[in-house]
This record gives structure tokens, C-alpha cells and sequence, in this order.
């Protein structure tokens, strides 16, 4: 089960499930991974639509391996995510969204 109020996301990859997060680690990865483009740009292309498959593999990579998952990139190529290419985009947005969402106030 994934704790959406501490920026996780479920995935489910190969028939188990996973909780992805972009930890501190996970997104300085993300800008290694993407060269010299900024987390910036990222969001930006995911709230305009015009995202690329390399930006959803590099974000589920990098919020696999922020939520503790140490997924290889060859494993996650070959991987069946369930929902398909739309549910794999789906949730690299939700990452990036629940990376950068201020924390609610309890009270």
C-alpha cells in the first residue's frame, strides 16, 4: 500500500506492485538521467502533454529506485506494467506532482 501524503505512487510491474517516490537521491538521478534538461522543463512537458517516453522511463526508474526498488533500466525496458504505455505516463506524472506538492497541514 502506498502513502500518497509522503509523495508515493503505486505501480504495478510484471504482476507486483510497487511504491515509487522521488526521493532527493531519486530526483538528482532524474537530472543525470535526463542530461541537461531541468526538473523544470520535465514538469512543464507533463502539464503541456508534450512528454517523451524517455521522460516517463527515466521518472519511473528514478522513483523505483527512490522508493527502495534497485530495478535495473534493462529490467524496466523489458517490464509489463499493467495499464499499459497510458498507466506508465499516468503514474511518472503523479511522481513528479507528488514530488513537488506542498505537505497538508494536520489540524
Amino acid at each position: 500500500m502506498v502513502n500518497p501524503m509522503a509523495g508515493e505512487v503505486a505501480l504495478v510491474m510484471d504482476g507486483d506492485a510497487y511504491a515509487l517516490k522521488l526521493t532527493l537521491g531519486a530526483l538528482a538521478e532524474l537530472e543525470e538521467a535526463l542530461g541537461a534538461e531541468s526538473l523544470v522543463d520535465l514538469v512543464e512537458r507533463f502539464e503541456t502533454g508534450r512528454f517523451r517516453t524517455r521522460d516517463v522511463m527515466a521518472l519511473l526508474l528514478a522513483g523505483l529506485h527512490g522508493g527502495g526498488h534497485p530495478v535495473r533500466a534493462e529490467a524496466l525496458l523489458s517490464a509489463e506494467i499493467q495499464g499499459g504505455p497510458l498507466e506508465a505516463a499516468r503514474v511518472a506524472g503523479l511522481l513528479l506532482a507528488r514530488a513537488f506538492a506542498m505537505p497538508v497541514a494536520a489540524g
